[in-house]
């Protein structure tokens, strides 16, 4: 089971992104339509937990089976230490710590009440840091994913077209 780059997770991560933009979209519209919201700030906390949910029934969903949708296309998967899948209790475990990758900055921008340019630069700083930490780590992993038992593996088609060549 090799690592992918962290360039690569990292690319996959950026992705992922990407495609969550039209998740929210379609989970707020429907919140937005079912709750009757006239005004963005209106429901403001309820449809924050509501999205917060979604997130994490798609997260939990995919990586129990082993695969998001960005991850298939960069030939990532998620795995157990033993290289197991994931059960739904680990899904869930992982995708409350990769919370980690957002919070402590968001935390630190609300405490200290700074301006979106700052906020900006304490998430991209903080999220640069977190990524460089499984720099650190013997097998390249990110710490939520030390803390949750998993692991990101290159996908079975990658291991096999590696092996080939070799």
């Amino acid at each position: 089971m090799t690592t992918p780059s962290i360039l690569r997770r990292m690319a996959c991560w950026l992705y992922e992104g990407i495609l969550l933009f039209g998740v929210v979209f379609i989970a707020d519209y429907l919140f937005s339509a079912l709750s009757q919201t006239r005004h963005a700030l209106e429901n403001r906390h309820p449809q924050q937990i509501f999205l917060f949910l979604v997130l994490g029934i798609y997260f939990v969903w995919f990586w129990a089976r082993g695969q998001t949708l960005a991850m298939k296309t960069w030939h990532i998967r998620v795995v157990d230490r033993s290289g197991n899948r994931l059960t739904q209790k680990q899904a869930l475990l992982r995708y409350v710590l990769s919370w980690m990758w957002f919070l402590p900055p968001l935390a630190l921008v609300w405490l200290l009440e700074l301006d979106a340019r700052f906020s900006l630069l304490a998430v991209l700083t903080w999220v640069l840091a977190w990524a460089g930490c499984a720099r650190l780590h013997r097998d390249r992993q990110f710490p939520h994913d030390v803390l949750a038992g998993t692991r990101l593996i290159n996908s079975a088609r990658d291991q096999a077209a590696a092996q080939a060549q070799q």
